[in-house]
């Protein structure tokens, strides 16, 4: 999907944190939430995993990414942007899906918090028994 303004636009989800990715091609910059990527996400390792799909496509210089990201935590937010990068690409070059899905960068993290279950202290946690 295409945007007014010729970006290509992918959804990333992780937990409850949603991302909203348009790439268009420009110098490599990234911004999130309307600020620098190391600005944005402080530590290193949160800057490698988000542009893990730019380095393995090798398209690192080719785009400008954009995202608007809402919901959750700084992980979530980081594997949201990371998958709302994989599927803009993917978009944009149907030929790089195969090494996109070969590193599993198009895969949604399925997992979520669990609910609170009625009759306990939380998900799996029970009240404390006492025998007397």
């Amino acid at each position: 999907m295409m945007d007014r303004a010729g970006m290509i636009i992918g959804i990333g989800r992780r937990k409850t944190a949603t991302a909203v990715v348009k790439i268009k091609e420009g110098k490599g910059q990234v911004f999130i939430n309307g600020r620098e990527i190391k600005e944005y996400f402080p530590l290193p390792y949160q800057v490698d995993e988000v542009i893990t799909p730019l380095a393995v496509t090798e398209t690192a210089g080719h785009f400008d990414v954009y995202a608007k990201v809402s919901g959750g935590g700084i992980s979530g937010h980081v594997d949201a942007v990371k998958l709302g990068i994989a599927r803009a690409i993917a978009k944009y070059d149907p030929s790089l899906v195969s090494k996109l899905r070969e590193y599993g960068l198009l895969t949604r993290d399925p997992r979520m918090k669990e609910r609170k279950k009625y009759g306990q202290k939380g998900a799996r946690k029970k009240f404390q028994w006492t025998k007397r």
